[in-house]
């Protein structure tokens, strides 16, 4: 038995990151990818925490060696996930949860179909506006353009098996629990644990 994988995509300012790591600190069965990326490192994230930075150079010839399960650039930095790490975390049988964007979570789907998606939403522009505002870390100018994005990545969401409204966070952060576990609830997944028990149906 294998774990799942789980992709989560979302307008910059949605609250993506706050949503997975508040399900991850309540459920020890689920594990966070952490990506290789370009830019640079933000007050207080650390490598290997947050993500594994890496300068252009270095991110080139991991995609030459075939590293990333998929890889995208992004507010012109690049963002790329560990197809080795994916596996391992898999073959443990632990839930994994990619953050990552519309373009990587196509990429994912066509390896691992199976893969569930969600793409999380903001109940409106006005209000991803004021979260960016209120976080302190970009320019109007930069705020003006994570906008704009926004827009283009919402345009896609209807690529993705479900859809969260993060208005209220609590609430949110219970619908993501609820498609974990509805996720593994499905017969496919309790089959191979509860085998003897299937046959004799």
């Amino acid at each position: 038995m294998t774990g799942q994988i789980f992709i989560v995509s979302a307008p910059s300012g949605a609250g993506k990151s706050s949503l997975v790591n508040a399900l991850i600190q309540d459920d020890d069965h689920v594990r966070l990818s952490i990506s290789h990326t370009t830019r640079p490192p933000r007050p207080g994230e650390e490598n290997g925490r947050e993500y594994f930075f890496v300068d252009r150079e270095a991110f080139n010839a991991l995609i030459k060696q075939n590293v990333f399960l998929e890889y995208a650039e992004v507010y012109g930095n690049f963002y790329g996930t560990s197809a080795q790490a994916i596996r391992e975390q898999l073959s443990q049988n632990k839930d994994v949860m990619l953050e990552i964007d519309w373009q990587g979570a196509r990429q994912v789907k066509t390896i691992f179909p199976e893969a569930i998606s969600i793409f999380v939403l903001p109940p409106s522009i006005e209000t991803l506006r004021h979260r960016l505002i209120g976080r302190g870390k970009d320019t109007e100018e930069v705020i003006n353009q994570r906008l704009q994005a926004a827009k283009d990545d919402i345009s896609h969401e209807a690529e993705f098996d479900y859809a969260i409204i993060n208005e209220n966070f609590n609430l949110a952060l219970e619908d993501l629990k609820a498609i974990v576990r509805s996720q593994r609830c499905r017969r496919i997944r309790q089959f191979p644990k509860y085998k003897n028990l299937f046959e004799l149906s």
